[in-house]
């Protein structure tokens, strides 16, 4: 190994450890500063030009990422979010029902929204409604969690990997979602089974429920105007115009309004998340282009992840260590030289997500509904979450792969 490639290799195991544990000790660098810091010190060392850090930089992902987050910005600056959430909620009379609403509707929404902003919206009103009924919140936040990570299975913009396998692979978006619609699905049922088993004594009596939410303010104008830019973009999605054009598009025009400011906008848009992306696209091209040689890459047979169960098992493991999107990105040199790198780019896409839900730790999404749980009062313990999380992974993880390996 040179010089150059091994501080490659020293540089790309210190961001993704970085990355992985959220800073660094002693330092005031969170997981956007350490990945553009990962990505500054691949050209320092010369493993890639600045011309080569730029062509590195997948522009599409990026440019879907921020048109899908003004999007739901605006839907939730709106009211749209809370007003949908509380009409949903407010027909739950009794607890299974309201377990089998929240589930619902954060599966849904997770869907075709970025499944984060999902959780930030929901977490709070559940909490809120179960504090009003005397009812646990446990179990309901719980189901907007691992429902969210369930749900954006389905489709690209359903979560940041998804975004970035779907701009690597070309796979359409309709394709995408016909491969892994059913398993998002069969997850959705899956966490409504497992949490009424483990919970069962908050769902052993009827109880009739008259759960209310306050509906707060609505820009009904803007609400519409959301609506019917959300319904045009599912069928720019479906009618194969490209993704990040779309979303682009979508949410410029949600930014031509009277009634909203966009500061108020632009305070929702998640920048340093975007800085991450850029800076871990940098990060592995420079390790890519040191480090592995043709026949490296191509040794990705020799580890059998041609078969669908081992590549699921080592990308499910890979992103509990690394999380996702950077476990998505380490194995990106090595799916094209697969046998069937389409269907492998799907088994990463669902197993990469399900895999959030096995600890509280394993997606931003958990982290945020325990977060927002927290900040309302009420304590989302790692434990309780694992005790749902646990069974809900494995028999995911076991449909999703035996769905693409054999139904698919």
């Amino acid at each position: 190994m040179t010089l150059m490639g091994a501080a490659a290799l020293l540089i790309l195991i210190l961001t993704y450890a970085g990355v992985a544990i959220g800073r660094i000790p002693g330092l005031r660098l969170d997981r956007a500063g350490i990945a553009l810091l990962g990505g500054a010190a691949m050209i320092a060392i010369g493993a890639l030009s600045m011309e080569d850090a730029y062509r590195a930089i997948n522009f599409d992902t990026i440019t879907l990422l921020l048109g899908m987050m003004i999007v739901v910005a605006h839907l939730k600056v709106s009211g749209a979010f809370r007003g949908l959430g509380a009409i949903a909620i407010e027909h739950a009379h009794a607890p299974f029902m309201l377990l089998v609403m929240v589930t619902l509707l954060t599966g849904v929404l997770s869907a075709f929204l970025v499944n984060d902003a999902i959780c930030l919206v929901m977490a709070p009103i559940v909490v809120h409604v179960t504090r009003v009924i005397k009812r646990n919140p446990i179990p309901y936040l719980i189901a907007t969690a691992t429902a969210s990570n369930c749900g954006s299975v389905a489709t690209i913009t359903g979560n940041p990997q998804n975004m970035v396998i779907g701009a690597l692979s070309g796979i359409s978006y309709p394709a995408f979602s016909a491969a892994l619609a059913p398993v998002a699905l069969f997850g959705l049922v899956a966490v409504v089974v497992i949490i009424r088993i483990v919970y069962r004594a908050e769902f052993a009596r009827t109880v009739q429920l008259t759960p209310e939410v306050s509906r707060g303010r609505m820009h009904k104008g803007q609400v519409l105007k959301a609506v019917v830019v959300c319904i045009g973009l599912a069928i720019a999605f479906f009618a194969g115009v490209p993704v990040a054009k779309a979303a682009l598009i979508g949410g410029a025009i949600l930014l031509l309004t009277r009634a909203i400011k966009p500061e108020r906008i632009y305070r929702e848009i998640d920048g340093p998340l975007l800085f991450m992306f850029a800076g871990l696209f940098v990060v592995v091209a420079g390790a890519e282009k040191t480090l592995l040689s043709p026949d490296m890459i191509a040794s990705a047979k020799d580890l059998g992840l041609d078969d669908v169960w081992r590549l699921s098992g080592f990308t499910a493991v890979l992103s509990n260590i690394m999380s996702n999107v950077p476990a998505v990105l380490a194995l990106r040199p090595f799916i094209p030289g697969l046998e069937n790198p389409e269907r492998a780019w799907l088994v990463v896409a669902m197993s990469s997500t399900l895999a959030g839900n096995f600890t509280l730790l394993g997606s931003v999404a958990n982290l945020i509904v325990a977060e927002q749980a927290r900040a309302a009062g009420t304590t989302l313990s790692f434990g309780a979450f694992f005790k749902v999380g646990l069974p809900l992974t494995l028999i995911t993880l076991a449909a999703g792969t035996a769905w693409l390996a054999f139904g698919f």
